[in-house]
């Protein structure tokens, strides 16, 4: 019968080991950055409860757009998702979740809307409306890109 021996790992082995797990680390963290991992927190802040610039300058700017946009205001940041111009009542919109990215150093914000339409067949008032969602968040800084993701109520 043959005797094993094992030998001990050399400085080389141990060291390559180690580069190892460090590219293994960061190739996860990497690919967990492209997934959009990097959720923030925020607040959604109802109609009521807007600042008056945001009101008054901002939204009437970009009302009858379907997009994504970041202001300061009162050196605040908020994020605001519209809808875009509706002839009937009964269109929704809500801020499901906000990511930040770093891509080619410039960061990336994914603003997460949910969009709600009317039932079909409902009685709706034929008015023109511009829904939107309005969330305020603890940046301090606006990010270089935001793009718009939506999904629809079921």
């Amino acid at each position: 019968m043959k005797k094993l021996s094992l030998k001990k790992p050399g400085k080389k082995a141990v060291v390559g080991i180690l580069l190892l797990a460090v590219l293994a680390a960061g190739c996860i963290w990497g690919c967990g950055q492209l997934r959009g991992d990097g959720s923030i927190e925020f607040t959604q802040v109802e109609k009521e409860q807007l600042p008056a610039a945001l009101v008054e300058e901002i939204l009437p700017q970009y009302q009858q757009l379907e997009r994504a946009l970041a202001c300061i205001v009162e050196e605040q940041v908020y994020v605001i998702a519209t809808r875009g111009e509706k002839t009937t009542t009964g269109y929704t919109v809500g801020i499901e979740d906000i990511t930040l990215q770093e891509i080619d150093g410039l960061t990336r914000m994914t603003v997460h809307a949910i969009f709600g339409d009317p039932e079909s067949g409902a009685l709706l008032n034929q008015e023109l409306n511009y829904p939107y969602a309005v969330a305020l968040t603890q940046l301090k800084e606006l990010p270089d890109e935001i793009e718009l993701k939506v999904r629809y109520e079921d």
